[in-house]
């Protein structure tokens, strides 16, 4: 029943929202890690603006950003928030990636989802949804990163225990549905939370899945 009622959702979302174009399709993994990381505990538009000041000030590879000073990426990144933790994290896993990895990730994206998973969560920065991001967008490994909006659409549409934590959440959505879309899914519901199902207010009125959410009622209270 789950199964079918989150299929119903996807097909809703799919005809009522618009994906973001991305750029670059098939991004620069050591790219994608960095801007992951100075995404963290921030809006889009400001991990646009640090990510952009920091590439006119280096070039974005393990070997510049491992030789930076800290204190000039800290300020390159400063527009991000929580700077200093990030550009530390940046420099250090830049100089794992240089000295272990021989300035390449392919190493790590070409073994087993858990394995390349698990070698990621050593890197200094890299939590599970800066792991699960670059595994899906970047090496193409089938899961589903669970962000702020992901965490509570799901929860709101019943698609995720209402208490669990990110490893459940992610568990219970790649349990509904096939891993072709997990892309989708993961850009859908980030989206859906962004234009109706917002964390205040959401606009439960205009939401194209109001009819599948077991959560209306009181959200309409709030």
């Amino acid at each position: 029943m789950r199964k079918e009622i989150a299929a119903t959702v996807l097909q809703i979302l799919e005809r009522a929202l618009v994906l973001p174009q991305w750029d670059k399709p098939n991004p620069d993994p050591f790219e994608t890690l960095v801007r992951t990381i100075i995404s963290q505990n921030t809006t889009n538009q400001n991990t646009f603006r640090a990510f952009e000041n920091l590439s006119k000030h280096f070039e974005i590879n393990p070997e510049a950003l491992a030789k930076a000073e800290l204190s000039q990426l800290e300020e390159s990144i400063r527009a991000a928030g929580l700077h200093k933790h990030k550009a530390s994290a940046i420099m250090q896993t830049s100089r794992i990636v240089k000295e272990e990895y021989c300035g390449d990730l392919a190493s790590i994206f070409s073994k087993p989802f858990e394995a390349a998973r698990e070698t990621l969560l050593q890197f200094p920065g890299v939590g599970p949804k800066t792991a699960d991001v670059l595994l899906l967008f970047a090496a193409k490994h089938p899961t589903i990163p669970v962000d702020t909006h992901v965490n509570r659409v799901a929860k709101r549409l019943g698609l995720a225990h209402p208490k669990g934590n990110y490893e459940s959440v992610r568990e219970s959505l790649q349990s509904l549905f096939k891993p072709s879309d997990y892309l989708k899914v993961h850009l859908l519901l980030i989206t859906h939370g962004r234009k109706y199902c917002k964390s205040r207010r959401p606009l439960c009125n205009e939401c194209p899945v109001s009819m599948h959410c077991p959560s209306k009622e009181s959200l309409d209270k709030c």
